[in-house]
């Protein structure tokens, strides 16, 4: 939960409405990210889960499910 509290510190820093904190300007959103996905991997590792095949599942059942959402969205086109 800390790592995705620092990412998250990053993100409404540099894009939403606070202001970075002086000892927080050497803090790197790409580093977060990757500290997150260590720790994906290492749950993953002890738990036994296959983490390439739930993603795989994962990606199918969003096209599944969300196949034409962003097609309609005026937003986007």
């Amino acid at each position: 939960m800390e790592e995705v509290g620092e990412l998250f510190r990053i993100i409404s820093r540099k894009f939403g409405e606070q202001s970075f904190k002086s000892n927080e300007k050497n803090l790197v959103l790409s580093d977060e990210v990757a500290d997150i996905l260590w720790v994906l991997i290492c749950i993953s590792n002890q738990t036994g889960i296959d983490l390439m095949e739930a993603f795989k599942k994962n990606l199918n059942k969003k096209k599944l499910k969300d196949s034409n959402r962003h097609l309609n969205n005026q937003k986007l086109q």
